[in-house]
């Protein structure tokens, strides 16, 4: 909205007729999900991972069909690698997925370094700067107030809990994982990849602290920016307005605590903060959806499982899937490319997903610093010391910055008032051991059964997550997982006093205590980033959640009366009903507009499916963008929740407010396109996917989007978010299992694999998820052995 407002039938399988043929005889599936997935051979494809069967072979010879064995034709690339124990298999499928099989846990996540580097090193190196502190070295000054931000809030406790809090082994797959990627780095020499020779720069060498760098948890546990962001609007609209037009979910009321003056809290206190949470780009809406059906529900008799987390669409992909096969391990999945493991998929009992549950878990304490001197601050009446840490910032084409890192006993400082004599500190779950996102999912992913993910899920601390699950033995669950502070004297909803002592956290709710449940009686879950307290859940977890109208989508297609199929959630993934359309049009009926009768009858005839070319949906957006100008107090009209402004038009309707938004509407889009013929919603809402080198040779093409933020489909308000990874498991066969990564699994412009999904992806389509050994070297279209170099192995 930037611009506009400020193939061929499958092929039956050919059905056996001996016994003998049967085991070689390739079921229906395959040629569905193999001729919708681009194979031009399925049945070779089929007989490449079952061995050579003599009946089908000669079934085939007699219709002189060619069968190629697509493993032994798979291009052999032999490497030899310093730091391997043993030889290692790297099997890579026609959709550019690494199957990784080692005879140890050690090579096993060192290939999996190795490889993940070979794919996205200039990705994972750029996000270890991001973490470490260390972007103003290419990026110049505009990045050292991050890199401060980013080196303030690493984690600074003891690092045996640290590890031991994500596995009892979580030390060692870290450093064998830092390892393959060293081992790759190095093996490059002075030969610098594409990205890095665009840049000018060398990539770097890994640490295992590097892994657990804190600040992609940050990203994902964003109280303290609502925090001030409400004080802001406390001190500039009134505790009533904010409570009537943004009111805390459950609702409490909106007490500022004593000592705090409202006034002076700025958005000038998030400024490097917000720099470090965002996405580092050279110079030139969060969500996500989850759900799952046990087997009462499915044709299968077995769950189903399907998850699609929403984040920026990047190019190369946030995610990165993985095949890890070794002693101990057999699990495929996504995850983010610099962390050893998955974070989301399944293992050979249980399969698994998430979506963010928006767990307070930051509180932002006002400290009174010490007039005289500031490197004191008050505590309980006792002037304390700040605790500092003097450190130097590289800086591309300038003078190294000088910086202090300071702390008090509530976390770091992120800024200071030194004319009010204040300072803000951070007090998060990620300061704990065990901080670091997303890495807690090392023990998850061996889990076996209910009781050993529940376990596993208590490592999780950050970032919070509604995570489903399903196993092999029929069972379902869901769990909201993630440390919550217990709060016992104040909400976490604004800033609070650090001198008085009186708000202090009191340990964390023990798992036992979170929200869950385990084979529900209406026999699915839904999550949606919703408000997912069950009735009479009273422990005050959050307050700020996303907006239902996902999870009642999700919740409506669920309730249909069938049994559903793997095709079935493909079409839920990608669906496009935007409920808060629908709600608009029952609204424009009872208070229909005289002007625009043409454009009045199109949008109410409208089946509220928000596609790239409906006309009636780009008006839609268009008409609701002004809806609030005209319904709350001019101050107010940008930051109305969409559903307090749904509901006020509902219960007291407004026909001046719906006619004079029309207006407005039809105003602006006459003005923007002239002509009519071009209005569509893909001209205010199209993903352009721009390589963080902003260089016009490796950005891609731009991709019409449908759907918005409220609908399954979700693609933000210009169309740049959503699920850039889709995952849809089927516990009865995990080879029937349905994925896709765009724009592809590769970071390397120059290989098949840095975009070759992207027009599926767009398109609605799927590929296969093979797991079984059958299944993967069915669809090998290169092998990599990795073998230890001379004195490196046993």
């Amino acid at each position: 909205m930037a611009r506009l407002i400020s193939g061929c039938r499958p092929r039956r399988a050919t059905r056996c007729t001996t016994r003998s043929n049967a085991r070689a005889c390739p079921p229906r599936w395959w040629f569905i999900r193999a001729r919708r997935t681009g194979l031009k051979n399925p049945s070779s494809c089929w007989i490449s991972c079952i061995g050579i069967s003599t009946g089908w072979r000669s079934t085939l010879a007699a219709r002189s069909v060619f069968v190629p064995l697509l493993l032994l034709l798979a291009p052999l690339r032999a490497e030899k690698v310093a730091g391997l124990r043993e030889p290692v298999e790297i099997l890579r499928d026609r959709w550019g997925v690494p199957h990784i099989y080692a005879k140890n846990s050690d090579d096993l996540f060192f290939a999996q370094g190795w490889i993940t580097a070979r794919d996205r090193l200039f990705q994972i190196d750029l996000w270890r700067r991001t973490g470490t502190g260390k972007l103003a070295e290419i990026l110049g000054p505009a990045a050292v107030g991050r890199d401060r931000i980013a080196r303030l809030v690493r984690y600074r406790g003891d690092w045996n809990k640290e590890w031991e809090s994500y596995a009892p082994d979580a030390r060692q797959i870290v450093t064998a994982f830092v390892n393959g990627v060293n081992a790759y780095v190095r093996s490059l020499g002075s030969n610098r990849p594409l990205e890095f020779r665009i840049a000018g720069y060398d990539p770097g060498l890994w640490t295992p602290e590097d892994v657990a760098a804190r600040i992609a948890g940050l990203v994902m546990t964003g109280n303290v920016t609502r925090e001030v962001n409400r004080t802001m609007e406390i001190a500039a609209f009134g505790v009533e307005n904010v409570e009537r037009f943004a009111p805390p979910d459950p609702f409490v009321h909106l007490v500022v605590p004593a000592g705090i003056d409202a006034k002076a809290i700025t958005s000038e206190i998030l400024r490097d903060y917000n720099a470090a949470v965002g996405s580092p780009r050279f110079p030139g809406e969060q969500g996500s959806n989850n759900w799952v059906v046990d087997g009462t529900r499915t044709a299968t008799g077995k769950p189903l499982l399907a998850n699609d987390p929403h984040r920026p669409i990047l190019v190369p992909s946030l995610r990165k899937t993985v095949h890890l096969v070794a002693p101990g391990w057999n699990v495929i999945g996504a995850g983010e490319p610099a962390l050893p493991g998955i974070a989301l998929g399944h293992n050979e009992s249980i399969g698994f997903g998430f979506t963010i549950v928006g767990i307070d878990q930051q509180d932002l304490y006002v400290e009174k610093l010490n007039p005289t001197n500031p490197d004191q601050y008050l505590y309980k009446g006792a002037w304390k010391p700040v605790e500092t840490e003097r450190q130097q910032i590289a800086v591309k084409g300038a003078a190294p910055v000088n910086t202090e890192l300071r702390y008090t006993q509530h976390g770091p400082v992120i800024y200071e008032d030194r004319e009010r004599h204040l300072a803000y500190a951070l007090r998060w779950v990620g300061a704990e051991p065990g901080g670091a996102g997303y890495l807690a999912a090392l023990s998850v992913a061996r889990a076996r059964d209910w009781n050993e993910f529940v376990s596993a899920m208590a490592r999780y601390k950050v970032p919070s997550e509604n995570m489903v699950y399903a196993d092999k033995a029929g069972n379902i669950g869901w769990i909201a997982a993630g440390w919550s502070p217990v709060r016992k004297n104040w909400t976490g909803l604004l800033p609070v006093p650090g001198d008085t002592g009186a708000y202090e956290w009191a340990g964390f709710l023990p798992i036992a205590e979170m929200p869950q449940s385990y084979n529900p009686a209406r026999r699915f879950v839904v999550t949606a980033n919703h408000n997912i307290l069950p009735t009479g859940y009273t422990k005050p977890i959050a307050y700020d959640w996303a907006a239902p109208f996902r999870a009642r989508r999700i919740e409506q297609m669920l309730n249909e009366s069938k049994k559903f199929t793997v095709d079935d959630f493909e079409r839920m993934q990608y669906d496009i009903v935007c409920l808060p359309a629908r709600r608009l049009q029952e609204i424009v009926r009872k208070s229909r507009p005289e002007r625009h009768p043409e454009i009045v009858d199109e949008f109410l005839k409208w089946d509220a499916r928000l596609t790239a070319d409906s006309r009636p949906g780009l008006i839609y957006e268009m008409w609701l963008s002004f809806l609030p100008v005209y319904v709350f107090p001019p101050q107010w009209s940008a930051r109305a929740d969409l559903e307090v402004l749904l509901r006020s038009l509902q219960e007291k309707p407004n026909p001046r407010a719906i006619a004079e938004s029309l207006d407005r509407a039809v105003s602006e889009l006459e003005r923007k396109l002239p002509n009519r013929e071009t209005w569509r919603w893909s001209a205010a809402h199209t993903l352009t996917l721009r390589h963080p080198l902003n260089s016009s040779k490796l950005d891609l093409p731009p991709i019409p989007r449908p759907g918005d933020g409220n609908t399954v489909n979700a693609s933000g308000t210009q169309g740049a978010n959503g699920a850039s990874y889709r995952q849809i498991l089927d516990l009865a066969d995990w080879d029937r299992s349905m994925m896709t990564n765009t724009p592809g699994e590769s970071g390397d412009p120059q290989s098949k694999h840095y975009r070759d999904l992207l027009d599926d992806w767009a398109a609605g389509r799927y590929h296969p998820m093979p797991f079984s050994r059958k299944a993967v070297e069915a669809a090998a279209e290169e092998r990599i052995m990795l073998e230890p170099k001379n004195g490196s192995g046993k």
